[in-house]
């Protein structure tokens, strides 16, 4: 783990808004030299703190609009079921997020679909398929209130 001081504090939270920012731009907000400020970012990026650059899409604006919050009981908890559970669940493009739960389900996805009957499609060729699927749960999201990929910093 690396140190994080004010200012690369103040650039993380410059990029997480802008991640096209020039080195330039960034450099002017923060007060610092383009050398200095340039030198900062390629220590954030080499100690992993900053880990990539993507463009954000809208999915409302590529047709997913619906989005559902799977929760799924595994038939076991052995390391072999969980890891291929893992690495089948990762080859699914609709889903956007796959975490390992505590509590009564095991896993919990988020899914992006047309609509609902382009979920049932994913949910019996590609959910249920998937090993040691035992029980699932879907909950339909109505409207996203609040959605961010910046943390707080």
């Amino acid at each position: 783990m690396i140190e994080i001081d004010e200012m690369d504090q103040r650039i993380l939270r410059l990029l997480q808004r802008d991640g096209r920012m020039t080195n330039a731009e960034l450099s002017e907000q923060v007060h610092l030299s383009p050398s200095a400020c340039h030198r900062r970012v390629q220590r954030l990026e080499q100690a992993g703190v900053i880990r990539d650059y993507v463009a954000l899409v809208d999915a409302r604006a590529v047709g997913r609009v619906t989005t559902v919050f799977v929760e799924i009981g595994l038939s076991g908890q052995a390391n072999e079921l969980l890891g291929a559970f893992e690495r089948a669940v990762a080859q699914v493009p609709d889903v956007l997020e796959c975490h390992l739960m505590a509590g009564s389900a095991d896993y919990l996805l988020k899914v992006v679909a047309r609509d609902s009957e382009d979920f049932a499609r994913i949910h019996r060729q590609r959910l249920a398929s998937l090993p040691g699927v035992a029980r699932m749960q879907s909950s339909f999201g109505l409207k996203t209130v609040v959605q961010t990929t910046a943390l707080p910093i």
